[in-house]
C-alpha cells in the first residue's frame, strides 16, 4: 500500500510538541516532506533533529507565526530543500481564557494575534504557491470552542469561531484554483496542556477523572488520533471536501447534558 501523503510538501506550525509534533510524526510516516515551524527554537531543534536522525525528509525554522515576514522567509527557504510547499497545517495556537470583563486588552490582542492573524499569515505565505501549482490543501486546527461555548474561556472561542469563518471564506474564494481549505476541531486531547490544566487543581487526579467523565467514551483523544484525522484531511482521499470542519471529540459536543 502506497504512502498516503507521498508527494506532499507540508508546512506544520506549532510542530515542536503536542498535536503539532504528533502530526509531524504521522505525516512523515505517510511519506510527506515537511517544513516544521515553532517559536520555541531549542525544543524545535531537538525534536526535528530526532526525526531527521530517523531518515525522514524535513527542514525546520524557528519563527513566530505572528511575524508575517519570518513566515514568508521560512516558506521561501524550504523550497530549496524539500521543494515548494503544497499543503499547510495551521496548528500553532494559544489558550487565552478569562471572564470577559476581567480580561485585559493585551490578552484580547494576544489571543487574536496568534489564533487568527498568525493563521492568516501562514495561509498568505503559502497560497500563492498553491495557486501557481494548480492546487493544494490547507488545514486549520480549530477546536470544539469554534462552535460551542464554555464559560470563562473568553476570548478563545471568539477567535476559534473566527478561524472557522476564515476557513470557509478562503475555501470558497480559492476553490476554483484547486485549493481546499478545511478545519479540524479536536475536543480535549491528551497533551502536556491537558496535564498542566489538571495540575492547576488541588487534586489533579480528580480533575483528570472529571474530564474523562465528560466524554461518552470515558476518555479523551490521543494526539496521534488527531494526527490520523489530519492525514485524511490533507491527503487526496477527500478531494471534494472543502470549506468545512471535521469534529474529532469522541461525541462530546453532541452530548446535551454531560455527566
Amino acid at each position: 500500500m502506497s504512502a498516503r501523503l507521498q508527494g506532499k510538501r507540508i508546512m506544520v506550525t506549532g510542530a515542536a510538541q503536542g498535536i503539532g509534533l504528533a502530526i509531524a510524526e504521522v505525516f512523515l510516516s505517510e511519506g510527506a516532506a515537511l517544513l516544521l515551524v515553532d517559536r520555541d527554537g531549542p525544543l524545535l531543534e531537538r525534536e526535528a533533529s530526532r526525526l531527521q536522525e530517523q531518515g525522514w525528509e524535513l527542514v525546520y525554522a524557528q519563527a513566530d507565526i505572528t511575524d508575517a515576514q519570518a513566515i514568508s522567509v521560512a516558506v521561501s527557504s524550504a523550497a530549496t530543500s524539500i521543494g515548494r510547499i503544497n499543503a499547510l497545517v495551521n496548528n500553532a495556537g494559544i489558550n487565552v481564557f478569562s471572564e470577559p470583563l476581567a480580561m485585559s486588552d493585551a490578552d484580547w490582542q494576544r489571543c487574536f494575534d496568534v489564533n487568527l492573524r498568525g493563521a492568516w499569515n501562514c495561509c498568505k505565505a503559502v497560497l500563492p504557491n498553491l495557486i501557481e501549482q494548480g492546487g493544494g490543501a490547507i488545514l486549520n486546527i480549530a477546536s470544539t470552542h469554534a462552535f460551542t461555548i464554555i464559560p470563562h474561556t473568553f476570548p478563545y472561542p471568539v477567535a476559534k469561531h473566527a478561524l472557522l469563518g476564515m476557513t470557509k471564506a478562503l475555501g470558497i474564494e480559492y476553490a476554483s484554483k484547486g485549493v481546499r481549505v478545511n478545519a479540524l476541531a479536536p475536543g480535549y486531547v491528551l497533551t502536556q496542556k491537558a496535564y498542566d490544566y489538571w495540575n492547576s487543581f488541588p487534586d489533579p487526579a480528580a480533575a483528570e477523572a472529571a474530564t474523562m467523565k465528560l466524554h461518552p467514551g470515558g476518555r479523551i483523544a490521543t494526539a496521534e488520533e488527531i494526527a490520523r484525522a489530519a492525514v485524511f484531511m490533507i491527503s487526496d482521499e477527500c478531494p471534494f471536501m472543502n470549506a468545512t470542519c471535521l469534529t474529532v471529540d469522541g461525541g462530546l459536543s453532541v452530548l446535551h447534558h454531560p455527566a
